[in-house]
Formats: structure tokens, C-alpha cells, sequence
């Protein structure tokens, strides 16, 4: 079986697999003595100090590989045989360079070279982290991560600053889209779902910046949820049954304090039957029913044209016969479209919104209604709010970095020009131990909502908290 992704002189480099297999053995034995203190600064732990020494010679491989490499060819092989045949070529470079290395830095370096190629370089080792969470690209020297709700600074370094703008270019035009000096901020997402937000010069001051959130392999659901503690199983049981019953929903909280993961674990208890449309600026719902329609945002283009934004995007879902509208996050004019629809026929529609308390949440769709451009009296905007949503989730983000649900909240009708709320369930914090531990308790506030209604009318089980 001939390779054509190596080609040198016009030959290919590998003549067939009983070649490659000889090499790959080659490879791995050691060249030369490893004890040579020019050899040192080759570390052999992943979390050793990445020499600027190795960074130049890896550099200098990987722009060698791609005088000599057939790169569309290279992208439909798989992996294994990618790295195969990289090895072949590194070995002969590392020859010429007269760099005699072990066999396991040789790995390494084909790893991280093919990371280059293929990926994202420096960044995919991060990528296939599971416990990270969040990856935050500072500037090319500075790459910070979240593990457990804690940032620790890695050493994970890129080469230079145009290093890390090539990384950056090979995300965004995966996905169409562009960053320039025209257009220095770009949202954009990775193969598996990852959300990305990147900004480069002369906007930041210090270099490009990267900012990923992590697509989670495995989705979370309430059950885990409660696992972790961040809500306890009769709020886990109200919180199916809202969904249920078809009631809507906003999912409160601030920047990184895990709106989009409630909403997919809320969302798992959405009918099978029923037709969901949803709505996101950068795809992120793990959404498992199987009638989905997905859509996704789009900005301008090189011209100044071609825009769709999330408003346009829910006019639209209207047209397209939804059971349920799902939007990612309503942040402007959109959120007067989104009540509508809610107050028309599509009951069970759910959204989030960034703020850090349920009267903030209501204050900042009211907010949202005035960039729509319409002149709607106060009492008449309240009024809509009021007779459209039902429940809201609020979300906080701890000193210890877990995540808790700390409040949930009925909306039951207007007194005045005030829309009236009821909590049911929150979250106290009692006190933080002396390893940062954050401690508190949920409670059941009481109150009897209005809803269980709904919960005897669709034949639901009252959760324990109410049935005393």
C-alpha cells in the first residue's frame, strides 16, 4: 500500500508499510547520549518547563514538514498513520540536525508536531484534558486553565505571538468565519462543540487572547447535578417538573456559573414528541431528543453584509412549527420576540439571561425590550414579562468554584406596576472551613407554588417537600 502525504522530490517518502513499521521501530532508540548537557532542556514530563531552546527546534521541524508534506492528503489519513509517517520524517531531520534524543522525546516531538499539523497545537493537550474546563490564553507565554473551578497557570507556552495567531486562524476559518485587524473579535467554536472567543491587536494590548469553554463530553443531567451538590433531589423533581408541564422558564446567573448546563440537563425532560427549535450565537446545547432543528448566529461577512442575528433567528423559529423555542441566551432586542412567543402558544420555551439576582434577571429583559426599538409603556412591558414566564432558576458561582442553584422562583401576576415574585427553594451560606470549602443549606422556603397545578393536571407526582 503506497503513502502519498510525504513527498520529497516529487517521490513519495514511504514506499510501503513494511518500510514504515522499520522506521517507526528506528525511532524508537535512542540517538547518541542523552546525558549531554546541550540535550537537557528536553524535559520528559508533560508538566516539565517547556524549554525556548526545544520550541525552536520544534519550530524548525514543523516548518521543514511542511515544505516537504502533501497537507490536503494529510488531512484524510488518520491519526495513527499520520503519526506514523511523521515519525519516518522527523527521525531524518533529527538526523541533519544531529540532535540525538531518547526515544521518548522523540514521541513527544512527533506528538506535538503533529498537533501542529493537524490541531491546535499547544492547545490540545489542554483540549484532551477532561478535568479542564476552561483554557485561557493570556498572550503567547501565558496560558492559564480551570480545574475544578480553580484558574492554575500551566506551562504551556507558543512559540511566538505569530504562533499563536496561526492557531487562532486555523479556529475561526474552520468554522467561516474571520479575524483581522477590521474584525479583531471573533466567537467561534472547535470540532467538538468547544466555545471559543478570541481577540487579537491592537484591540488587546499584551497579544492575541483565547478564551475556551469546553464542550463536556458527557452532558450533564439533574442527577449528577445532585450528585455534586449543587441542588438537592426534591429542587431536582420541581425542576423536571416545570419542564414537563411546559412552563417558562429563564435560568439566571452570572458569567461562568453553569446556565448552559442547567439548561441542557433541564432539557433532557422535554418530550420526545415534540419539535424543538433552537437558538444559540455559538452552538453549545447537547440537546437528546431527536426532533432538533438547530440554528446558530452569523456576522458580517468581509463586506459589511450577510448578518443574522439571534432576533432574526426567532422571528424565523416562529415560521418553522415549534413545540418549544429554546434560545442560548437572550442579550438584546430578541428578548421581546422570545416573550411573544411565549405568551402565543409556545409554552415551555427556556432561555438564560447574565444576571445575579431573579429581580435583576427581570430588570435586564425589561432593559433588553427598549433595544428592540419599540416605545412600549413600563406597566405594558411588565405586564408582558409577568404573563409570559413562570420560573426562574438563579445560578451562582462560589468562592471554591462550585456551582449551586440558590434560588428558584415562581412569578404569579403583577400588584401595580411591580411584577410579584415567590421564592420556593434557596440556598443560605453558612460559612467558608479553612480549606476554602464553601457550606451552606438548601430549604424548602414554604411557600406552595402555584404551579403544582399544573403538576396534578398532567398526572406528575408532587415532589416530597409539599406533599406534608
Amino acid at each position: 500500500m503506497k503513502f502519498s502525504f510525504f513527498e520529497k522530490d516529487d517521490q513519495p517518502l514511504v514506499a510501503d508499510e513494511a518500510d514504515a513499521d522499520a522506521a517507526t521501530e528506528s525511532a524508537k532508540a535512542p540517538i547518541g547520549d542523552i546525558s549531554d548537557p546541550d540535550i537537557l532542556f528536553f524535559g520528559s514530563k508533560a508538566e516539565a518547563d517547556v524549554s525556548r531552546e526545544y520550541l525552536g527546534l520544534k519550530n524548525r521541524l514543523h516548518q521543514k514538514m511542511i515544505s516537504q508534506l502533501n497537507l490536503r492528503a494529510l488531512d484524510d489519513v488518520d491519526r495513527e498513520q499520520a503519526r506514523k509517517d511523521v515519525t519516518i520524517l522527523l527521525t531524518e531531520m533529527l538526523e541533519e540536525e544531529q540532535r540525538p534524543i531518547s526515544s521518548a522525546e522523540r514521541a513527544r516531538l512527533a506528538d506535538e508536531i503533529l498537533d501542529e499539523l493537524k490541531g491546535f497545537g499547544p492547545l490540545e493537550p489542554l483540549l484532551a484534558d477532561p478535568s479542564v474546563s476552561d483554557i485561557l490564553v493570556n498572550s503567547a507565554d501565558e496560558v492559564f486553565v480551570e480545574r475544578a473551578g480553580r484558574l492554575e497557570e500551566t506551562n504551556v507556552h507558543f512559540s511566538s505571538e505569530d504562533h499563536l495567531l496561526r492557531i487562532i486562524d486555523r479556529i475561526v476559518t474552520g468554522v467561516g468565519r474571520r479575524i483581522d485587524e477590521s474584525n479583531p473579535l471573533v466567537d467561534a467554536r472547535l470540532p467538538d462543540g468547544s466555545r471559543v472567543n478570541a481577540v487579537i491587536p491592537p484591540i488587546t494590548l499584551d497579544g492575541a487572547s483565547v478564551s475556551i469553554r469546553k464542550f463536556s463530553k458527557i452532558p450533564f443531567d439533574l442527577e449528577r447535578l445532585v450528585a455534586i451538590g449543587s441542588m438537592t433531589q426534591d429542587l431536582a423533581d420541581i425542576l423536571k417538573g416545570v419542564v414537563a408541564c411546559r412552563l417558562n422558564i429563564i435560568v439566571s446567573g452570572g458569567t461562568g456559573t453553569g446556565k448552559t448546563t442547567m439548561l441542557n440537563a433541564m432539557s433532557r425532560f422535554i418530550g420526545d414528541a415534540e419539535r424543538i427549535v433552537t437558538i444559540e450565537d455559538a452552538a453549545e446545547l447537547q440537546l437528546q431528543q431527536r426532533h432538533v432543528v438547530r440554528m446558530e448566529t452569523r456576522p458580517v461577512n468581509i463586506e459589511g453584509k450577510g448578518e443574522v442575528n439571534q432576533r432574526m433567528l426567532v422571528k424565523n423559529a416562529l415560521r418553522m412549527r415549534p413545540d418549544r423555542i429554546v434560545l442560548g441566551e437572550v442579550r438584546g432586542g430578541e428578548a421581546f420576540d422570545m416573550l411573544q412567543a411565549m405568551n402565543t402558544g409556545h409554552d415551555g420555551s427556556i432561555t438564560t439571561v447574565h444576571a445575579n439576582t431573579p429581580r435583576d434577571a427581570l430588570s435586564r429583559i425589561e432593559q433588553m425590550i427598549g433595544m428592540a426599538g419599540l416605545e412600549l409603556p413600563t406597566r405594558s412591558v411588565r405586564g408582558q414579562i409577568a404573563s409570559a414566564l413562570d420560573v426562574i432558576v438563579q445560578i451562582k458561582r462560589f468562592a471554591d468554584g462550585s456551582r449551586r442553584v440558590v434560588s428558584v422562583v415562581e412569578l404569579t401576576g403583577m400588584e401595580g406596576d411591580v411584577i410579584t415574585l415567590q421564592e420556593i427553594f434557596r440556598f443560605d451560606q453558612s460559612h467558608i472551613d479553612r480549606d476554602g470549602k464553601v457550606h451552606g443549606e438548601f430549604s424548602n422556603t414554604g411557600v406552595r407554588p402555584d404551579f403544582l397545578k399544573a403538576f396534578s393536571a398532567n398526572g406528575l407526582p408532587i415532589p416530597n417537600s409539599f406533599t406534608v
